[in-house]
């Protein structure tokens, strides 16, 4: 069986395809529609060196601009504080007395929790909003509601 470089090329494609899967890097995807675009290149009759050119400029292409992009975004926030790995941030309760040392027990979700005030000083009774999460203790700060 006589393979042509096309074939080669899309096999190529397909192991970075399920290198990116099983590692979850993304950038291995960049480089996948790299490849594609040498397969492209070589169904559509270029010389291996257009191929290789094909696949390197648009793989590294794709490659800086997903980096440009990332470094825009936004720093994710750490996970105790991430609503995303968390959904008790955000969080309303409703505190009826304050500890001596900041500490309190609140009701959230049908049980008792443990709580502490985010700020210095020592807090009022009234309403606060979950901001982190701490083990098992909630992490406070007054509603701005």
């Amino acid at each position: 069986m006589d393979w042509s470089n096309t074939t080669w090329w899309w096999i190529a494609v397909g192991m970075l395809v399920a290198a990116e899967l099983v590692t979850g890097t993304f950038y291995l995807l960049m480089l996948a529609i790299g490849t594609a675009a040498g397969g492209l290149a070589s169904y559509a009759g270029f010389s291996f060196t257009g191929q290789l050119l094909s696949a390197a400029l648009i793989g590294g292409g794709a490659v800086v601009a997903w980096h440009l992009y990332r470094r825009r975004q936004p720093a994710a926030a750490p996970a105790a504080a991430n609503h995303d790995m968390n959904l008790d941030i955000g969080g309303h309760v409703h505190v009826t007395a304050w500890a001596p040392d900041g500490s309190a027990r609140v009701s959230y979700r049908g049980a008792g929790w443990d709580a502490r005030h985010a700020g210095a000083g020592q807090p009022a009774p009234g309403d606060f909003v979950i901001v982190r999460v701490d083990g098992n203790q909630l992490v406070l700060e007054r509603s701005p509601v």
